[in-house]
C-alpha cells in the first residue's frame, strides 16, 4: 500500500476556523512546519496546544458574542 498524500494547504481558501488553527500555529512558531509537511507532520503535543488554544479562543468569543448582546 502507497503513503497517503497530505492534501495541500491552500491559503487563499481558508474557512474560518481553518485560518484561526494557522494564526495560531504561526504564534507557536510551526507555520513553516505545517506547511511543509502539512498538519500530519505536527507531533501529538504540538496538535494538543494548537487544539486548547483553539478552545479557549472559541469560548472567550462566545462570551464576548454574550456580552454584546447583553449590552444591545
Amino acid at each position: 500500500m502507497g503513503k497517503k498524500k497530505d492534501k495541500k494547504i491552500d491559503l487563499q481558501n481558508l474557512t474560518p476556523e481553518e485560518q484561526l488553527k494557522l494564526e495560531i500555529a504561526t504564534e507557536l512558531g510551526l507555520f513553516d512546519k505545517v506547511i511543509d509537511g502539512g498538519w500530519k507532520c505536527l507531533t501529538a503535543k504540538e496538535s494538543g496546544r494548537i487544539g486548547g488554544i483553539i478552545s479557549k479562543r472559541k469560548k472567550e468569543m462566545k462570551k464576548e458574542a454574550l456580552r454584546r448582546e447583553e449590552i444591545e
